[in-house]
């Protein structure tokens, strides 16, 4: 189901944000320092990487907009932290 909120898929969406934000400030030091400006390639790189922190908080906000569904309370209750 795809608006299901689980342990499971809650720990996924902060994983996902961690990856997504880390990806993105690695992406845009790559493309602002080592890539060269060969047909604009930097600016591209540079571009992704925004879009990856773009992502970030877009996957942090959404997981916590699922969390807050009605009967996602009794679901989360059931899990172990």
């Amino acid at each position: 189901m795809l608006l299901s909120l689980g342990c499971q898929t809650m720990r996924e969406g902060v994983i996902a944000t961690l990856i997504f934000f880390i990806a993105g400030v690695l992406t845009v030091l790559v493309g602002a320092g080592i890539v060269p400006e060969l047909w604009h390639l930097n600016h591209i790189v540079v571009f992704v990487g925004f879009l990856l922190l773009l992502l970030a908080p877009i996957i942090l906000v959404s997981t916590f907009l699922l969390s807050v569904l009605p009967k996602a309370k009794e679901r989360m209750d059931k899990c172990e932290h």
